[in-house]
């Protein structure tokens, strides 16, 4: 029955082709201890390729034996990060013994503060656009009006140069946060225009 083991450090070994665990009571195997499944299966592949390379020839051993080292301090990281405490790595083939810290988690990144959303000013930018309205529409069909007494066509052609004149400026400006509701009140004074021109024109 697996056991939940006390622990302030602890040194993983190779035994023959088990791999084993010596801690202030001795030995335990992986597979007695409250580990996942999968990491008892890689610690016992490892013990069992340890045994393997422990027999093999000297001069075959060297390259085996570094990734059977690396591969064991990367199981002796992922036992400490289930114990919670640092676990000593004894290699298997040249007997040195380092020790392995439980890796720390990585600090969540912080986002920075959202500057607050400004309110629309409704009101006040609705009264900007009504007194620019006025205005535009006020001047534009004076001017065709006295222009007009001349010819009709002046007069069309007095709005259709205010019209020119003024769109780019009123699409450019559109979007800007204050100059919107200038823009917006330019383009309705130009629409009402046209919905007086015809008003001129019969005068």
């Amino acid at each position: 029955m697996p056991v939940q083991m006390e622990v302030n450090a602890v040194e993983l070994r190779a035994d023959g082709d088990r791999a084993v665990l010596v801690g202030l009571d001795g030995e335990i195997a992986p597979d007695q201890l409250i580990f996942d499944e999968e990491l008892v299966s890689a610690l016992r592949e490892w013990a069992r390729v340890v045994d393997v390379v422990r027999r093999t020839a000297a001069e075959d051993r060297d390259a085996t034996g570094a990734v059977v080292s690396h591969r064991g301090r990367q199981l002796a990281a992922r036992l400490a990060g289930e114990l919670g405490t640092p676990v000593r790595y004894a290699d298997p083939l040249t007997g040195e013994t380092s020790t392995v810290d439980p890796p720390y988690p990585e600090a969540e990144t912080v986002a920075p503060p959202r500057e607050p959303v400004e309110p629309t000013p409704w009101g006040t930018g609705l009264t900007v656009t009504a007194i620019i309205t006025v205005v535009v529409a006020f001047t534009t069909l004076v001017l065709a009006y006295a222009l007009g007494e001349t010819s009709k066509w002046i007069s069309v052609g007095t709005v259709v140069v205010v019209t020119v004149g003024l769109l780019p400026s009123v699409w450019i400006a559109r979007r800007t946060p204050i100059w919107r509701w200038v823009a917006f009140g330019i383009g309705a004074g130009v629409v009402a225009s046209w919905i007086g021109l015809p008003f001129i024109l019969a005068a």
